[in-house]
Protein backbone atom coordinates (compact mmCIF):
# COMPACT_ATOMS: atom_id res chain seq x y z
CA UNK A 1 0.00 0.00 0.00
CA UNK A 2 1.66 3.06 -0.93
CA UNK A 3 1.69 6.70 1.31
CA UNK A 4 -1.74 8.22 -0.55
CA UNK A 5 -3.56 4.92 0.55
CA UNK A 6 -2.19 4.86 3.69
CA UNK A 7 -2.96 8.58 4.43
CA UNK A 8 -6.57 8.50 2.85
CA UNK A 9 -7.21 5.47 5.01
CA UNK A 10 -5.90 7.62 8.14
CA UNK A 11 -8.71 10.29 7.75
CA UNK A 12 -11.00 7.85 7.19
CA UNK A 13 -10.52 6.71 10.72
CA UNK A 14 -10.72 9.77 11.90
CA UNK A 15 -14.08 11.24 10.75
CA UNK A 16 -15.77 7.92 11.27
CA UNK A 17 -13.97 8.16 15.31
CA UNK A 18 -15.40 11.94 15.41
CA UNK A 19 -18.74 11.07 14.44
CA UNK A 20 -18.95 8.07 16.68
CA UNK A 21 -18.34 10.29 19.67
CA UNK A 22 -20.82 13.10 18.47
CA UNK A 23 -23.79 10.57 18.29
CA UNK A 24 -22.56 9.51 21.54
CA UNK A 25 -22.72 12.53 23.12
CA UNK A 26 -25.62 13.60 21.39
CA UNK A 27 -27.23 10.31 23.33
CA UNK A 28 -25.94 11.26 26.53
CA UNK A 29 -27.16 14.38 26.33
CA UNK A 30 -30.96 13.14 25.40
CA UNK A 31 -30.63 10.28 28.21
CA UNK A 32 -30.10 13.09 30.31
CA UNK A 33 -33.46 15.24 29.18
CA UNK A 34 -35.37 11.45 28.24
CA UNK A 35 -37.02 8.85 30.90
CA UNK A 36 -37.84 6.10 28.85
CA UNK A 37 -42.01 5.02 29.63
CA UNK A 38 -41.95 2.15 31.94
CA UNK A 39 -43.17 -0.15 29.16
CA UNK A 40 -39.16 0.38 27.71
CA UNK A 41 -37.33 -0.59 31.04
CA UNK A 42 -37.10 2.32 33.12
CA UNK A 43 -37.74 1.79 36.79
CA UNK A 44 -41.31 0.19 36.68
CA UNK A 45 -44.33 1.85 39.39
CA UNK A 46 -45.32 -0.01 42.32
CA UNK A 47 -47.17 0.89 45.30
CA UNK A 48 -44.91 -1.24 47.88
CA UNK A 49 -42.35 0.65 49.85
CA UNK A 50 -38.99 0.10 48.74
CA UNK A 51 -37.66 -0.11 52.27
CA UNK A 52 -39.82 -3.93 52.43
CA UNK A 53 -37.20 -4.85 49.88
CA UNK A 54 -34.45 -7.51 49.89
CA UNK A 55 -31.38 -7.50 47.15
CA UNK A 56 -31.25 -11.48 46.49
CA UNK A 57 -27.52 -10.55 45.72
CA UNK A 58 -26.31 -9.99 48.91
CA UNK A 59 -29.06 -10.38 51.09
CA UNK A 60 -29.27 -6.80 52.57
CA UNK A 61 -32.52 -4.85 53.24
CA UNK A 62 -32.95 -1.96 50.25
CA UNK A 63 -34.02 1.38 50.83
CA UNK A 64 -34.32 2.73 47.60
CA UNK A 65 -32.54 2.65 44.34
CA UNK A 66 -30.58 5.73 42.66
CA UNK A 67 -28.94 6.40 39.78
CA UNK A 68 -25.36 7.26 41.09
CA UNK A 69 -25.11 10.56 38.59
CA UNK A 70 -28.56 11.82 40.29
CA UNK A 71 -28.08 10.53 43.80
CA UNK A 72 -30.93 12.44 44.80
CA UNK A 73 -33.09 11.56 43.31
CA UNK A 74 -34.98 7.74 44.86
CA UNK A 75 -37.08 5.22 43.03
CA UNK A 76 -38.78 2.06 44.62
CA UNK A 77 -37.83 -0.60 42.22
CA UNK A 78 -34.45 -1.54 40.11
CA UNK A 79 -34.64 -0.62 36.25
CA UNK A 80 -33.69 1.23 33.95
CA UNK A 81 -32.01 4.95 34.77
CA UNK A 82 -34.36 7.59 33.54
CA UNK A 83 -31.36 10.26 33.38
CA UNK A 84 -28.64 7.94 31.77
CA UNK A 85 -28.38 4.38 30.12
CA UNK A 86 -27.71 2.60 33.08
CA UNK A 87 -29.32 0.81 35.59
CA UNK A 88 -30.05 1.91 38.62
CA UNK A 89 -28.49 1.38 41.78
CA UNK A 90 -29.75 -0.19 45.42
CA UNK A 91 -28.93 1.91 48.33
CA UNK A 92 -28.87 -0.11 51.68
CA UNK A 93 -30.34 0.22 55.03
CA UNK A 94 -26.42 0.02 56.40
CA UNK A 95 -25.35 2.88 54.13
CA UNK A 96 -28.21 5.33 54.21
CA UNK A 97 -26.37 6.31 57.67
CA UNK A 98 -23.57 7.40 55.72
CA UNK A 99 -25.34 9.18 52.61
CA UNK A 100 -24.01 12.16 52.46
CA UNK A 101 -20.43 11.45 53.28
CA UNK A 102 -17.02 10.73 51.42
CA UNK A 103 -15.07 7.56 52.43
CA UNK A 104 -11.48 7.51 51.86
CA UNK A 105 -8.81 5.14 52.79
CA UNK A 106 -5.84 6.15 54.73
CA UNK A 107 -3.34 5.09 51.94
CA UNK A 108 -5.36 7.56 49.60
CA UNK A 109 -5.96 10.44 52.23
CA UNK A 110 -1.87 10.12 52.57
CA UNK A 111 -1.63 10.54 48.93
CA UNK A 112 -3.99 13.32 48.75
CA UNK A 113 -1.75 15.32 51.43
CA UNK A 114 -4.76 15.65 53.42
CA UNK A 115 -3.89 17.31 57.11
CA UNK A 116 -6.84 17.68 60.04
CA UNK A 117 -7.36 20.12 63.15
CA UNK A 118 -9.23 20.41 66.11
CA UNK A 119 -12.35 23.13 66.46
CA UNK A 120 -11.09 25.03 69.99
CA UNK A 121 -12.26 28.02 72.39
CA UNK A 122 -10.06 30.53 72.81
CA UNK A 123 -9.68 33.99 72.95
CA UNK A 124 -9.56 35.83 69.20
CA UNK A 125 -8.15 39.38 69.15
CA UNK A 126 -8.72 40.82 66.20
CA UNK A 127 -6.82 44.75 64.64
CA UNK A 128 -8.45 47.14 62.66
CA UNK A 129 -6.20 48.45 60.35
CA UNK A 130 -7.31 51.80 58.66
CA UNK A 131 -5.97 55.21 57.58
CA UNK A 132 -6.03 59.04 58.72
CA UNK A 133 -4.99 62.46 59.02
CA UNK A 134 -3.97 64.40 61.74
CA UNK A 135 -5.89 67.38 62.75
CA UNK A 136 -5.71 69.47 66.09
CA UNK A 137 -7.18 68.26 69.41
CA UNK A 138 -10.33 71.22 69.50
CA UNK A 139 -10.34 70.29 73.22
CA UNK A 140 -7.24 71.54 73.70
CA UNK A 141 -7.85 75.26 72.21
CA UNK A 142 -7.62 79.16 74.11
CA UNK A 143 -8.79 82.04 72.88
CA UNK A 144 -7.13 85.28 74.22
CA UNK A 145 -9.70 88.38 73.48
CA UNK A 146 -9.61 92.29 74.07
CA UNK A 147 -11.39 92.99 76.84
CA UNK A 148 -12.07 97.00 76.71
CA UNK A 149 -11.48 99.27 74.28
CA UNK A 150 -7.70 99.93 73.83
CA UNK A 151 -5.01 100.18 71.15
CA UNK A 152 -2.41 97.16 70.28
CA UNK A 153 1.54 98.97 70.97
CA UNK A 154 3.51 96.25 70.57
CA UNK A 155 3.23 92.46 68.78
CA UNK A 156 5.80 90.00 69.57
CA UNK A 157 3.69 87.32 67.35
CA UNK A 158 3.73 88.04 64.18
CA UNK A 159 2.34 85.08 61.35
CA UNK A 160 0.08 82.00 61.85
CA UNK A 161 1.86 79.25 63.03
CA UNK A 162 3.91 80.79 64.71
CA UNK A 163 4.86 78.43 67.89
CA UNK A 164 4.57 79.97 71.58
CA UNK A 165 5.02 78.74 75.17
CA UNK A 166 3.05 79.39 77.96
CA UNK A 167 3.64 82.63 79.68
CA UNK A 168 5.33 83.56 76.44
CA UNK A 169 4.25 87.60 75.49
CA UNK A 170 2.03 87.71 72.46
CA UNK A 171 0.95 91.54 72.55
CA UNK A 172 1.49 95.24 74.57
CA UNK A 173 -2.04 96.77 74.38
CA UNK A 174 -2.59 100.67 76.03
CA UNK A 175 -6.03 100.64 77.76
CA UNK A 176 -7.33 103.56 78.94
CA UNK A 177 -9.96 102.28 81.09
CA UNK A 178 -6.99 100.09 82.91
CA UNK A 179 -5.04 103.23 83.47
CA UNK A 180 -7.78 104.60 85.38
CA UNK A 181 -8.83 101.65 87.21
CA UNK A 182 -4.93 101.66 88.42
CA UNK A 183 -5.04 105.55 89.32
CA UNK A 184 -7.71 105.19 91.58
CA UNK A 185 -6.36 102.03 93.29
CA UNK A 186 -3.05 103.56 93.66
CA UNK A 187 -5.34 106.71 95.41
CA UNK A 188 -7.40 105.02 97.96
CA UNK A 189 -3.76 103.01 98.95
CA UNK A 190 -2.09 106.58 98.98
CA UNK A 191 -4.42 107.36 101.68
CA UNK A 192 -2.94 105.38 103.86
CA UNK A 193 -4.77 103.28 106.69
CA UNK A 194 -7.26 105.78 107.65
CA UNK A 195 -10.48 104.24 108.82
CA UNK A 196 -12.66 102.17 105.73
CA UNK A 197 -9.17 102.33 103.50
CA UNK A 198 -9.59 98.36 103.75
CA UNK A 199 -12.60 98.45 101.98
CA UNK A 200 -11.94 101.25 99.20
CA UNK A 201 -9.03 99.06 98.06
CA UNK A 202 -10.69 95.80 97.98
CA UNK A 203 -13.36 97.47 95.81
CA UNK A 204 -10.40 99.11 93.65
CA UNK A 205 -9.30 95.75 93.21
CA UNK A 206 -12.46 94.57 92.39
CA UNK A 207 -12.94 97.19 89.29
CA UNK A 208 -9.75 96.42 88.01
CA UNK A 209 -10.90 92.97 87.48
CA UNK A 210 -14.10 94.11 85.64
CA UNK A 211 -12.07 95.87 83.08
CA UNK A 212 -10.48 93.21 82.24
CA UNK A 213 -7.49 92.55 84.26
CA UNK A 214 -6.25 89.39 85.05
CA UNK A 215 -5.05 88.63 88.62
CA UNK A 216 -0.77 88.57 87.60
CA UNK A 217 -1.89 92.00 86.14
CA UNK A 218 -3.03 93.21 88.75
CA UNK A 219 -0.30 91.93 91.19
CA UNK A 220 2.25 93.26 89.28
CA UNK A 221 0.11 97.04 90.09
CA UNK A 222 0.12 96.25 93.89
CA UNK A 223 3.68 95.48 94.04
CA UNK A 224 5.39 97.77 92.02
CA UNK A 225 2.92 100.67 93.58
CA UNK A 226 3.24 102.36 89.86
CA UNK A 227 0.27 102.39 87.11
CA UNK A 228 1.10 100.10 84.45
CA UNK A 229 0.43 102.47 81.11
CA UNK A 230 1.14 99.16 78.96
CA UNK A 231 -0.23 95.86 79.95
CA UNK A 232 1.37 92.58 78.47
CA UNK A 233 -0.38 90.08 77.52
CA UNK A 234 1.12 86.55 77.55
CA UNK A 235 0.10 82.90 76.12
CA UNK A 236 -2.35 80.72 78.48
CA UNK A 237 -1.17 77.50 77.08
CA UNK A 238 2.06 76.41 74.47
CA UNK A 239 1.00 75.54 71.33
CA UNK A 240 0.85 77.37 67.83
CA UNK A 241 -0.99 80.43 66.85
CA UNK A 242 -3.61 78.80 64.96
CA UNK A 243 -5.39 82.39 64.23
CA UNK A 244 -4.04 86.12 64.03
CA UNK A 245 -6.77 89.17 64.66
CA UNK A 246 -4.40 91.76 66.05
CA UNK A 247 -1.85 93.94 64.07
CA UNK A 248 0.48 96.75 65.55
CA UNK A 249 -1.50 99.96 65.96
CA UNK A 250 -4.66 98.94 65.18
CA UNK A 251 -8.04 99.67 67.51
CA UNK A 252 -9.81 96.58 69.24
CA UNK A 253 -13.04 96.72 70.75
CA UNK A 254 -14.31 94.98 73.66
CA UNK A 255 -14.38 90.94 72.95
CA UNK A 256 -12.35 91.18 69.72
CA UNK A 257 -10.75 87.82 68.90
CA UNK A 258 -6.47 88.68 69.25
CA UNK A 259 -5.55 85.36 69.34
CA UNK A 260 -6.94 81.89 68.92
CA UNK A 261 -3.90 79.57 70.19
CA UNK A 262 -4.12 75.78 70.08
CA UNK A 263 -2.32 73.00 72.09
CA UNK A 264 0.09 70.23 70.56
CA UNK A 265 0.55 67.86 73.71
CA UNK A 266 -2.27 65.81 72.47
CA UNK A 267 -3.93 65.65 68.55
CA UNK A 268 -6.64 64.15 67.28
CA UNK A 269 -6.54 61.56 64.48
CA UNK A 270 -9.62 60.88 62.24
CA UNK A 271 -9.62 57.57 61.15
CA UNK A 272 -11.75 55.99 58.01
CA UNK A 273 -12.72 52.41 59.72
CA UNK A 274 -14.74 50.10 57.16
CA UNK A 275 -18.45 49.37 57.66
CA UNK A 276 -18.36 46.37 58.37
CA UNK A 277 -15.34 46.80 61.06
CA UNK A 278 -16.66 49.35 63.02
CA UNK A 279 -18.74 47.47 65.63
CA UNK A 280 -15.65 46.07 66.61
CA UNK A 281 -14.67 49.32 68.04
CA UNK A 282 -15.50 50.84 70.80
CA UNK A 283 -14.23 54.46 72.30
CA UNK A 284 -11.50 53.58 75.22
CA UNK A 285 -10.25 51.14 72.88
CA UNK A 286 -6.08 51.25 72.94
CA UNK A 287 -4.21 52.16 69.10
CA UNK A 288 -1.03 52.21 68.01
CA UNK A 289 -0.07 55.13 65.15
CA UNK A 290 2.50 54.88 62.67
CA UNK A 291 3.66 57.90 59.82
CA UNK A 292 6.06 57.92 56.59
CA UNK A 293 7.30 61.25 58.03
CA UNK A 294 8.27 59.66 61.37
CA UNK A 295 9.00 55.99 60.46
CA UNK A 296 10.73 54.61 63.69
CA UNK A 297 8.32 56.26 66.41
CA UNK A 298 4.98 54.78 67.44
CA UNK A 299 2.43 56.77 68.96
CA UNK A 300 -0.42 55.60 71.14
CA UNK A 301 -3.45 56.86 72.12
CA UNK A 302 -7.17 55.69 72.58
CA UNK A 303 -10.33 55.62 70.74
CA UNK A 304 -11.99 59.04 71.73
CA UNK A 305 -15.15 58.38 69.91
CA UNK A 306 -16.92 56.89 66.41
CA UNK A 307 -18.77 59.79 64.44
CA UNK A 308 -22.13 58.54 63.58
CA UNK A 309 -21.73 59.23 60.04
CA UNK A 310 -20.98 56.95 57.04
CA UNK A 311 -19.27 57.93 54.16
CA UNK A 312 -22.10 57.37 50.75
CA UNK A 313 -18.60 57.31 48.66
CA UNK A 314 -15.88 54.94 50.58
CA UNK A 315 -18.84 53.05 53.06
CA UNK A 316 -16.40 54.01 55.77
CA UNK A 317 -17.41 55.62 59.69
CA UNK A 318 -14.42 58.32 60.69
CA UNK A 319 -13.26 57.15 64.31
CA UNK A 320 -11.79 60.19 66.62
CA UNK A 321 -8.82 59.19 67.82
CA UNK A 322 -6.55 60.75 70.46
CA UNK A 323 -2.73 60.25 70.77
CA UNK A 324 -0.20 61.94 72.89
CA UNK A 325 2.55 63.99 70.57
CA UNK A 326 5.76 64.26 72.36
CA UNK A 327 7.87 66.44 71.18
CA UNK A 328 5.16 68.09 69.40
CA UNK A 329 6.14 65.81 66.11
CA UNK A 330 3.08 65.45 64.59
CA UNK A 331 1.40 68.36 63.05
CA UNK A 332 -2.24 68.45 61.20
CA UNK A 333 -2.26 67.25 57.88
CA UNK A 334 -0.28 64.71 58.47
CA UNK A 335 -1.25 60.83 56.91
CA UNK A 336 -0.75 58.35 59.63
CA UNK A 337 -1.84 54.43 59.64
CA UNK A 338 -3.27 53.89 63.25
CA UNK A 339 -4.00 50.12 64.56
CA UNK A 340 -7.11 49.79 66.65
CA UNK A 341 -7.21 46.67 69.34
CA UNK A 342 -11.00 46.20 70.12
CA UNK A 343 -11.30 43.64 73.36
CA UNK A 344 -10.65 40.60 72.73
CA UNK A 345 -13.33 37.43 72.20
CA UNK A 346 -13.50 35.01 75.01
CA UNK A 347 -14.55 31.56 74.45
CA UNK A 348 -15.54 31.62 70.86
CA UNK A 349 -15.01 28.49 68.85
CA UNK A 350 -11.77 28.95 66.53
CA UNK A 351 -10.46 27.23 63.25
CA UNK A 352 -7.41 27.39 61.24
CA UNK A 353 -9.03 30.10 58.10
CA UNK A 354 -7.36 27.66 55.92
CA UNK A 355 -9.62 25.15 57.00
CA UNK A 356 -12.77 27.52 55.54
CA UNK A 357 -13.79 27.54 51.91
CA UNK A 358 -16.03 30.80 50.83
CA UNK A 359 -17.85 29.12 47.55
CA UNK A 360 -19.65 32.70 47.15
CA UNK A 361 -22.65 32.19 48.35
CA UNK A 362 -22.03 30.42 51.70
CA UNK A 363 -19.14 29.30 53.85
CA UNK A 364 -18.48 25.48 54.70
CA UNK A 365 -15.25 23.26 56.39
CA UNK A 366 -14.46 19.52 55.70
CA UNK A 367 -15.55 17.89 58.36
CA UNK A 368 -13.20 15.11 58.80
CA UNK A 369 -15.84 12.02 61.16
CA UNK A 370 -13.34 9.25 61.87
CA UNK A 371 -12.93 6.08 60.05
CA UNK A 372 -11.68 7.68 56.90
CA UNK A 373 -15.25 9.73 56.68
CA UNK A 374 -15.63 13.53 56.02
CA UNK A 375 -18.71 15.77 55.07
CA UNK A 376 -19.12 19.46 54.32
CA UNK A 377 -20.34 21.25 56.87
CA UNK A 378 -22.14 25.02 56.61
CA UNK A 379 -20.39 27.28 59.02
CA UNK A 380 -21.29 30.76 60.09
CA UNK A 381 -18.14 32.78 60.52
CA UNK A 382 -17.14 35.35 63.27
CA UNK A 383 -13.94 37.67 62.95
CA UNK A 384 -10.51 36.67 61.69
CA UNK A 385 -7.14 37.03 62.95
CA UNK A 386 -3.82 35.59 63.32
CA UNK A 387 -4.64 32.62 61.17
CA UNK A 388 -7.92 31.85 63.07
CA UNK A 389 -11.54 32.11 61.77
CA UNK A 390 -14.36 32.20 64.64
CA UNK A 391 -17.46 29.64 64.04
CA UNK A 392 -20.53 30.96 65.27
CA UNK A 393 -22.68 28.55 63.95
CA UNK A 394 -21.96 24.62 62.19
CA UNK A 395 -19.12 23.46 64.51
CA UNK A 396 -18.78 22.17 68.34
CA UNK A 397 -15.37 22.23 70.05
CA UNK A 398 -13.29 18.88 69.76
CA UNK A 399 -14.77 18.42 66.25
CA UNK A 400 -11.69 17.64 63.48
CA UNK A 401 -12.15 19.68 60.29
CA UNK A 402 -9.61 19.30 57.10
CA UNK A 403 -7.24 21.98 56.42
CA UNK A 404 -5.19 20.88 53.36
CA UNK A 405 -7.03 18.49 50.52
CA UNK A 406 -10.52 20.01 50.63
CA UNK A 407 -11.04 20.12 47.02
CA UNK A 408 -9.41 16.48 46.68
CA UNK A 409 -12.04 15.15 48.70
CA UNK A 410 -14.93 17.06 47.03
CA UNK A 411 -13.02 15.74 43.88
CA UNK A 412 -13.43 12.34 45.40
CA UNK A 413 -17.01 13.23 45.97
CA UNK A 414 -17.88 13.75 42.45
CA UNK A 415 -16.33 11.02 41.44
CA UNK A 416 -18.17 8.61 43.94
CA UNK A 417 -21.77 10.44 43.12
CA UNK A 418 -22.35 11.73 46.79
CA UNK A 419 -25.36 13.16 46.95
CA UNK A 420 -23.80 16.35 49.19
CA UNK A 421 -20.56 18.69 47.79
CA UNK A 422 -19.65 21.50 48.75
CA UNK A 423 -21.06 23.45 46.05
CA UNK A 424 -24.35 21.92 46.38
CA UNK A 425 -24.58 22.87 50.42
CA UNK A 426 -28.33 25.19 51.16
CA UNK A 427 -28.02 28.33 49.94
CA UNK A 428 -31.08 31.10 49.27
CA UNK A 429 -31.26 30.03 45.19
CA UNK A 430 -32.68 33.97 43.50
CA UNK A 431 -33.01 31.65 40.29
CA UNK A 432 -35.64 29.55 41.22
CA UNK A 433 -37.99 31.75 39.77
CA UNK A 434 -36.17 31.31 35.91
CA UNK A 435 -36.71 27.48 36.28
CA UNK A 436 -39.21 25.96 34.56
CA UNK A 437 -42.36 23.55 36.35
CA UNK A 438 -43.73 20.28 35.14
CA UNK A 439 -47.63 19.41 35.79
CA UNK A 440 -48.56 15.94 37.11
CA UNK A 441 -51.13 14.06 38.64
CA UNK A 442 -51.09 10.86 40.91
CA UNK A 443 -51.32 9.42 44.43
CA UNK A 444 -49.37 9.73 47.46
CA UNK A 445 -47.83 6.60 48.24
CA UNK A 446 -45.82 8.25 51.54
CA UNK A 447 -44.82 11.08 53.50
CA UNK A 448 -41.99 11.86 54.97
CA UNK A 449 -40.06 14.82 56.66
CA UNK A 450 -38.43 15.95 53.64
CA UNK A 451 -40.13 13.78 50.88
CA UNK A 452 -43.13 12.84 49.79
CA UNK A 453 -43.59 9.35 47.15
CA UNK A 454 -46.07 9.51 44.52
CA UNK A 455 -46.93 6.95 42.07
CA UNK A 456 -48.06 9.46 39.00
CA UNK A 457 -49.05 8.96 35.60
CA UNK A 458 -46.71 10.18 32.51
CA UNK A 459 -45.70 13.81 32.39
CA UNK A 460 -45.09 14.93 28.87
CA UNK A 461 -43.15 17.96 29.76
CA UNK A 462 -40.42 15.61 30.60
CA UNK A 463 -41.47 12.61 28.51
CA UNK A 464 -41.71 10.78 31.66
CA UNK A 465 -44.08 7.50 31.65
CA UNK A 466 -45.96 6.15 35.12
CA UNK A 467 -43.90 5.39 37.84
CA UNK A 468 -43.44 5.88 41.24
CA UNK A 469 -41.19 8.59 42.69
CA UNK A 470 -39.67 10.51 46.03
CA UNK A 471 -39.86 14.10 45.53
CA UNK A 472 -38.46 16.80 47.79
CA UNK A 473 -41.10 18.81 49.88
CA UNK A 474 -41.16 22.31 49.92
CA UNK A 475 -39.58 24.15 53.12
CA UNK A 476 -43.10 25.06 54.52
CA UNK A 477 -42.84 21.12 55.17
CA UNK A 478 -45.45 18.21 53.65
CA UNK A 479 -49.42 19.99 52.82
CA UNK A 480 -51.88 19.51 55.83
CA UNK A 481 -54.66 18.77 53.25
CA UNK A 482 -52.47 16.03 51.68
CA UNK A 483 -52.52 12.29 53.25
CA UNK A 484 -51.29 8.33 52.44
CA UNK A 485 -53.64 7.44 49.64
CA UNK A 486 -54.76 10.93 48.13
CA UNK A 487 -54.83 11.29 44.57
CA UNK A 488 -53.37 14.19 44.02
CA UNK A 489 -52.41 17.04 40.94
CA UNK A 490 -48.90 18.74 41.43
CA UNK A 491 -46.12 20.63 39.95
CA UNK A 492 -42.71 20.15 40.18
CA UNK A 493 -39.17 21.68 39.11
CA UNK A 494 -35.65 20.65 39.12
CA UNK A 495 -33.01 21.90 41.30
CA UNK A 496 -29.49 21.85 41.18
CA UNK A 497 -28.43 18.68 42.07
CA UNK A 498 -30.79 17.32 39.43
CA UNK A 499 -33.67 16.68 42.19
CA UNK A 500 -37.23 17.75 41.59
CA UNK A 501 -39.11 19.26 44.09
CA UNK A 502 -42.84 19.81 44.99
CA UNK A 503 -43.99 23.48 43.77
CA UNK A 504 -47.45 23.04 44.65
CA UNK A 505 -49.71 19.86 45.50
CA UNK A 506 -53.47 19.45 46.11
CA UNK A 507 -55.64 16.94 46.55
CA UNK A 508 -58.83 15.86 43.82
CA UNK A 509 -61.83 15.36 43.67
CA UNK A 510 -61.62 11.67 42.76
CA UNK A 511 -60.10 9.13 44.78
CA UNK A 512 -58.91 6.78 42.10
CA UNK A 513 -56.54 7.22 39.68
CA UNK A 514 -57.03 9.26 36.94
CA UNK A 515 -57.27 7.65 33.06
CA UNK A 516 -54.23 8.33 31.98
CA UNK A 517 -52.34 7.02 34.98
CA UNK A 518 -54.21 3.64 34.97
CA UNK A 519 -53.46 3.35 30.92
CA UNK A 520 -49.82 3.87 32.19
CA UNK A 521 -49.77 1.51 34.81
CA UNK A 522 -51.17 -0.99 32.23
CA UNK A 523 -48.60 -0.14 29.55
CA UNK A 524 -45.92 -1.06 32.17
CA UNK A 525 -48.02 -4.45 32.73
CA UNK A 526 -47.23 -5.33 29.81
Amino acid sequence: MNTKNILAAISIAGVLGAAGYGLYAAGMHRGMKMTPAASDGSAPASNAQAGDKIDPATGKKVLYWHDPMVPGQKFDKPGKSPFMDMQLVPMYADEAADEGKVSISPRVQQNLGIRTAEVTKGSLASAVEAVGSVAYNERDVAVVQARDNGFVERLYVRAPLDPVKKGQPLAELYVPDWIAAQEEYLSVKRMGSALGTEGLLDAARQRMRLVGMTDDQIRLVVSSGKAQPRLTIVSPVSGVVAELGAREGMTVMTGAPLFRINGLSTVWVNAEVPENSAAQIRPGNAVEARTPALADMIFKGKVSSILPEVNAATRTLKARIELANPGAQLVPGMFVTVNLHPAARKDVLLVPSEAVIQTGKHNVVMAALGDGKFQPVDVELGAEANGQTEIRKGLEAGQKVVVSGQFLIDSEASLKGTATRMSDMPATDTGKAATPTHHGSGKVENIGKDEITLSHGPIPSLQWGSMTMSFKLPLAGPPKNVAVGDSVAFDIRQTRDGMFEIVSITPTADSPMSDGMKAGKAGAAK
